[in-house]
């Protein structure tokens, strides 16, 4: 009986895929070298305090000061008994190139194309293909059917045109449109 009580209070051994500490510290050192690379490049950032107090440098060193802050915690835990709680790794075995050549591209021709055809259309089509390949990730079926992907398009407008509006007519922010007016 003790003993199945000592055994209950122990902790559960760390499974195999899981790095050893030094590893693991070494992933917080890594975020915390990002974190001063990117307070460097917000200590270059010129421009005096503007409405409020709140100058072009604040976002850059307020995600320099989170991330860095992020990174001595991962340090911290990887030093007092690493990543505590973590599961088994998940996924497959292997990589699935085909969803990940959609996504990619997808990225890629937003990229390329979103001076020429718009913010909106360029959004619209990254969107229609990075669920193809995320669908196709789930193993699901009839992925490129007429239905499906003009339902995907459909949802991409919806989400890349109110976000096109909000910069351009209430922010005020240039982004590539296919006409002059600003709303398309």
């Amino acid at each position: 009986m003790t003993e199945s009580l000592q055994q209950a209070q122990t902790p559960e051994a760390v499974p195999s895929t899981i790095p050893p500490a030094r590893w693991q510290a070494a992933v917080g050192v890594g975020v915390v070298g990002v974190a001063i690379g990117m307070g460097v490049g917000a200590n270059m950032i010129p421009g005096n305090a503007g409405y409020g107090g709140v100058g072009p440098s604040f976002l850059p060193w307020l995600c320099a000061v989170v991330l860095a802050v992020c990174g001595l915690w991962l340090i911290w835990e990887a030093m007092t008994g690493g990543y505590r709680k973590a599961g088994e790794a998940g996924g497959s075995d292997r990589a699935d190139i085909g969803p990940f050549v959609w996504v990619s591209a997808g990225l890629l021709l937003n990229a390329g194309l979103i001076e020429h055809i718009g913010f909106i259309v360029s959004c619209t089509l990254c969107f229609t293909l990075a669920v193809q390949g995320l669908r196709r990730a789930q193993g699901q079926a009839n992925t490129l059917s007429g239905k499906a992907l003009a339902k995907d398009a459909v949802i991409g407008l919806l989400i890349s045109a109110p976000v096109f509006w909000a910069f351009t007519q209430f922010l005020a922010i240039n982004l590539p449109g296919l006409t002059q007016t600003g709303w398309l």
